[in-house]
């Protein structure tokens, strides 16, 4: 975990706002070590030759994380949770991307666990995968941020209660269901 504790980071987003290039620098270094351990978690067990490094994607939604001008900061876990969904849309443009370049065969279930692991193997289910969670969207929008938070970015139920300004029980409540209705959406395709 970082040295900065979350009032620090809040802080420094706050700073961020106003355009203290300064505070850009001292965010990177306080959130930088975190991003790269969630991202890290995910890329570990894939193939050497990767075709998406971890150090990319942190480096890649950091840089679109401090450009979010619309954003207000509410806390840590308010960053961290925009952080997952800008980590899933870079995660889903690449393997759209590899999808297109290799157009194989069927979809085989993609595992609804805390915490994403992605490789070009599983590039059609990762499509599959954000497919379904933008239908769920459109029927629960909390639900689909509980699972985009728990499962992007590895969040805890702590932590996505705080970016969602709920409790505990509910993310648990709301990932239990979820990753259950994923699953039954999954199948069909």
């Amino acid at each position: 975990m970082d040295q900065h504790g979350p009032q620090d980071v809040t802080k420094l987003l706050a700073r961020l706002e106003t355009g203290d290039r300064e505070a850009e620098e001292q965010l990177f270094s306080a959130v930088y070590q975190e991003l790269r351990r969630i991202a890290s978690r995910h890329m570990r067990k894939e193939s050497p030759g990767h075709t998406l490094q971890t150090t990319a994607l942190v480096n890649e939604a950091y840089l679109k994380l401090v450009k979010q001008r619309e954003v207000d900061w509410k806390s840590r876990s308010h960053f961290f949770g925009v952080s997952a969904q800008i980590m899933r849309r870079i995660l889903v443009d690449h393997a759209r991307t590899r999808n297109a370049q290799k157009r194989g065969g069927g979809v085989a279930p993609l595992p609804l666990n805390e915490g994403l692991v992605f490789s070009d193997e599983r590039c059609e289910q990762f499509v599959a995968l954000d497919d379904a969670l933008n239908k769920l969207e459109t029927e629960d929008k909390r639900v689909s941020r509980v699972v985009e938070m728990r499962f992007f970015s590895g969040l805890s139920v702590d932590e996505t209660a705080e970016a969602l300004k709920i409790s505990p029980r509910s993310v648990k409540r709301d990932w239990s269901f979820g990753r259950a209705w994923l699953r039954a959406e999954l199948e069909t395709v």
